[in-house]
């Protein structure tokens, strides 16, 4: 116990915690930009999360262009939620779930096709 008037180091004084919906945000973004620029009429993605102690488990939804390679495309999406996660909210990320909505036709072979109006 600290002697009256002591100070107390700043770490030592209580315990941060980030909200479950601030990590979503982060986890967000982050898909945003492993994604890149979306096609035209593409929604964000969209992050929830479950964030037990120092652990997020978090579930990403999003849409693509077509075509693309969808598995490398969510790959990067994965890796880049673990690394942003981590190295802004200091949590461990195990898992991320990419969860594609729709795919978007794009180019000059989806309006040929009659895809894109």
């Amino acid at each position: 116990m600290p002697e009256a008037g002591a100070r107390i180091a700043a770490g030592e004084r209580g315990e941060t915690r980030i909200a479950d919906r601030v990590i979503a945000k982060l986890a967000a973004q982050a898909a945003k930009e492993a994604v890149g620029r979306p096609p035209e009429g593409c929604a964000a993605p969209r992050a929830t999360v479950t964030v037990h102690r120092d652990t997020a488990r978090v579930r990403v939804s999003l849409e693509l262009g077509y075509p693309c390679d969808i598995g490398p495309r969510c790959g990067a999406v994965r890796r880049r939620v673990v690394e942003r996660v981590e190295a802004l909210a200091g949590m461990d990320v195990p898992e991320v779930a990419v969860q594609v909505e729709r795919l978007h036709p794009t180019g000059a072979g989806a309006a040929a096709r009659g895809w894109i109006r």
